[in-house]
């Protein structure tokens, strides 16, 4: 079963670059794994090729967010705990981590319905298009910056989620997967 996702085919590549350097994995040890050439783990990384079938799906799950050490807990602990709006998602599949308490009450059914499942059916036309043009911000740099943009009033019902600022920032975990912490921009 495909793993879904909201990264735009373009940014698979980026991610798997970052995934690596920060693993300190090569791209001819990356490939060999994969049971691909080193040369089209390049073309993947550069965007001017994409993974496919089961190579795709064997990526998508290594880039997953899975937080599992005590560090990674501590983290979804301060998001459930966080006194503003503010959510813990994987990076590559918007797939809900951690929410805090002002968050859940901008939502009409409860969290636990939420947890462990993407959000990106959710997403407003203003959060599709940043999700777009993240690559233009940096965001798949090595220490990219935050991403601030506005986004438009959205009601569906399972949740609402207000006209505002957001300000996304790419946190590494662990394992080198990462999860992006969601809050309104001040």
């Amino acid at each position: 079963m495909p793993i879904p996702t909201a990264v735009l085919p373009n940014n698979i590549g980026a991610s798997l670059r970052r995934w690596r350097v920060l693993n300190r994995v090569k791209q001819q040890a990356l490939a060999r794994d994969l049971g691909v050439s080193q040369s089209r783990v390049s073309r993947w990384e550069s965007g001017s090729a994409q993974p496919e079938g089961q190579t795709r799906t064997k990526i998508l799950r290594l880039l997953e967010a899975r937080p599992a050490t005590a560090a990674d807990r501590a983290l979804l602990d301060l998001v459930a705990n966080a006194a503003g709006p503010v959510h813990l998602v994987c990076d590559l599949s918007h797939r809900l981590l951690a929410l805090s308490p002002a968050r859940e009450r901008e939502w009409h059914i409860p969290a636990s319905d939420f947890m462990n499942r993407p959000l990106w059916r959710f997403a407003t036309d203003g959060i599709r298009t940043m999700e777009g043009r993240l690559d233009e911000h940096g965001w798949f740099e090595p220490f990219g910056p935050d991403v601030c943009f506005a986004t438009e009033r959205a009601e569906f019902p399972e949740m609402f989620i207000p006209e505002s600022r957001i300000r996304i920032t790419r946190l590494p975990l662990s394992d080198g997967s990462f999860a992006r912490l969601v809050r309104e921009d001040a």
